[in-house]
């Protein structure tokens, strides 16, 4: 009589969270922990429930700011009220503070060389002499998106980053 195991017969593969919804697998609960990725709703980016607070506060201050015009040299003034409009730079800053990454606005040039280089895991800012943006949660903030966005600068189509210094403010 041959002994065989139970356990050599099973498939190698790991059980998803997908997986769990059939064939009663039973996964715990950090098996099945929520994606790192904001999603739009109704224009607004919506933070993941995993997303650091300060992320959320990007996000918070970026959805203020969504729809208002692109006005060249907007919001870069040094109080925290609400503009008449943002340039791209200003756009970032503006989010960026409110999450504390910044202290005051700062010109898309002077994000080339900001923090940390790479992309980040949670936040990433794209920036040349000329324009920047940048990449929460998996979505774009960037006033290029207002054309085909409906004048909303949110976007879940990331434009190429060629030409562009990337970087992020380190743990995030």
């Amino acid at each position: 009589m041959v002994l065989v195991s139970f356990s050599a017969l099973a498939p190698t593969a790991q059980a998803s969270c997908k997986d769990a919804s059939t064939g009663g697998l039973a996964l715990s609960v950090t098996d099945c922990k929520p994606i790192k990725k904001a999603r739009i709703v109704n224009g607004k980016a919506i933070a993941p429930d995993t997303a650091p607070a300060a992320i959320k506060r990007v996000i918070a201050a970026a959805n203020q700011i969504r729809l208002k015009p692109y006005v060249y040299g907007g919001g870069h003034g040094l109080s925290r009220r609400l503009d008449r409009g943002y340039d791209c730079s200003g756009s970032v800053s503006f989010a960026l503070r409110a999450g504390g990454f910044v202290k005051t606005p700062m010109p898309s040039g002077s994000f080339i060389n900001w923090k940390q280089p790479g992309a980040g895991k949670w936040i990433s800012t794209y920036a040349n002499g000329g324009h920047m943006y940048m990449v929460v949660a998996g979505l774009s903030f960037d006033t290029s998106n207002m054309s085909s966005n409906g004048g909303n600068r949110w976007s879940t189509t990331i434009r190429s980053s060629a030409g562009f210094s990337v970087r992020h403010p380190g743990a995030f």
